[in-house]
């Protein structure tokens, strides 16, 4: 796992899909949080979380103190998301799905919304590339909302299709969930100034998109 930033106050790595960021998401003994403590040889702080299927950036406090600063920059909405999901279908050009979800389950349902924009759509395979930005930060937020419109994220076992995802493996070779945390921007607990970080598309999801056509220039930021 690369570490592609750190400082006095965070360390921001590129956590691939598979690995949970912290213990309590799974029954592995590995995970981004204390790989991170390893790699650098300090404790770090959880301020957000990626689910264990998603890859991308992921941000960790240096301290207590810091950690309560991003949380609030998190639960204040001073926080920029960017992902890229492949999904099944062709959603319209745009558009702001405004759709309450529960944080947990059993819970009452509080606002979500999550704007997108469809980057491509490969007619061959029905398959859309869409940039996300999630305005607010339900659990499995974007992939409940893109189900809810009806274009699930390819490979999604918990809220796609199971034949659609056995035809991916099969013909496109994706073996993982079809979503990345492309772009993370926060205004940085000590200086207060605005710092941005990107992660590039890993392999694992960069080979099925050559596969049905899509270049990295149709996704790179913008």
């Amino acid at each position: 796992m690369d570490v592609l930033y750190r400082d006095d106050a965070v360390v921001v790595v590129d956590k691939p899909s598979g690995l949970s960021v912290h213990r309590g998401d799974d029954q592995s003994s590995t995970f981004a949080l204390n790989l991170t403590r390893d790699a650098i040889g300090q404790w770090v702080y959880p301020v957000h979380r990626l689910d264990r299927a998603t890859s991308g950036v992921l941000v960790f406090a240096l301290s207590s103190e810091h950690a309560r600063t991003l949380h609030d920059s998190f639960r204040t909405r001073t926080v920029s998301k960017t992902y890229l999901a492949l999904v099944r279908g062709s959603p319209p050009p745009r558009g702001v799905i405004d759709s309450p979800m529960a944080k947990r389950e059993g819970g009452p349902d509080v606002e979500s919304v999550t704007e997108y924009e469809t980057l491509l759509f490969v007619s061959d395979v029905r398959l859309a590339l869409v940039e996300v930005r999630p305005r607010t930060g339900r659990r499995h937020q974007i992939r409940r909302h893109l189900r809810r419109i009806d274009h699930p994220i390819a490979g999604d076992v918990n809220y796609g299709n199971g034949a659609d995802n056995r035809r991916y493996r099969a013909e496109l070779g994706l073996y993982r969930l079809a979503l990345h945390a492309q772009r993370l921007s926060f205004l940085h607990p000590t200086s207060g100034e605005r710092v941005t970080f990107e992660s590039a598309v890993p392999e694992d999801l960069a080979g099925p998109l050559r596969r049905i056509g899509v270049s990295s220039t149709a996704y790179s930021p913008r």
